[in-house]
């Protein structure tokens, strides 16, 4: 039996989803906790692998396993082995062919960040942050620039395992949350797949534009060259959020998770 998973996470203590020896990831902690109610060795696939510090408001995971348990077994009984960091939503019966990556047609991130002169107290670790003012325009006309297929390895990490730079952008949305002493701003990104820092390198890119530090035709430039080098530094994970991956509709995959309403935004 094929198990599909949806589950959010505060990535902040984490060195990401993928395992490593020392066992602080997300899939470390996901699969300690599903084998203990399964009573065997559990191994999970995930629909986008999100980097250290990065959290989730939907993750959609599979496994499979010839135990028998209720759905709500596999929730229930995983969330109580997990920190309270991690909780598993919903637990659904899906087809062998199913494949949480693979079946993916798009990813979906959100990126919050707080424009202000002094920086976050409460908010630490869960958005971003700029002390330099930002004009919506700008930001609106950088980000336009990466709509549609282009070569991304400009954005692209040193250490990228991504088969091929090429990815699609289908929305990059960026709006402004005035408040008396600052503004939040909302950052939506959607494509095909993201390359590893992908979208905390356009960040750092889109907010040099953003502040009249760079202007569009040296991003254009970035862009069409290619180099790594000539983008703006890598901005923090904190404000970036996964919210999860589209899928077909006759995979029947719930999109019920913790979404980002208690930010106000």
């Amino acid at each position: 039996m094929r198990i599909g998973l949806g589950l959010s996470y505060f990535g902040g203590a984490y060195n990401g989803w993928q395992s490593q020896p020392n066992g602080l990831t997300i899939q470390d902690k996901l699969e300690k906790a599903l084998s203990n109610v399964a009573g065997q060795p559990v191994r999970v696939s995930c629909s986008g692998r999100t980097d250290a510090g990065v959290h989730a408001c939907l993750q959609v995971a599979h496994f499979d396993t010839l135990v028998e348990r209720r759905m709500e077994s596999w929730v229930r009984g995983t969330n109580a082995g997990l920190p309270r960091d991690i909780a598993v939503h919903w637990a659904v019966s899906v087809p062998d062919e199913f494949h949480c990556r693979s079946s993916a047609l798009r990813r979906r991130y959100v990126y919050i960040l707080k424009e202000s002169s002094v920086r976050p107290g409460l908010e630490t670790g869960r958005i971003g942050w700029s002390h330099r003012p930002l004009d919506y325009s700008r930001l609106r006309e950088a980000a336009d620039l990466f709509i549609g297929e282009h070569d991304f390895s400009a954005f692209r990490a040193a250490q990228c395992q991504a088969l091929s730079p090429i990815k699609t952008m289908f929305r990059l949305d960026v709006t402004q949350y005035p408040r008396t002493h600052c503004s939040y701003w909302r950052f939506d990104f959607e494509a095909t797949a993201f390359l590893h820092h992908m979208i905390r390198n356009i960040m750092g890119s889109l907010l040099m534009v953003g502040d009249g530090r760079r202007n569009c035709h040296w991003l254009s430039e970035v862009i069409e060259k290619k180099n790594r080098h000539l983008a703006a530094p890598t901005f923090p994970s904190d404000g970036l959020y996964f919210m999860g991956p589209v899928y077909d509709a006759r995979w029947a995959i719930p999109q019920e998770g913790n979404g980002l309403d208690w930010l106000g935004i």
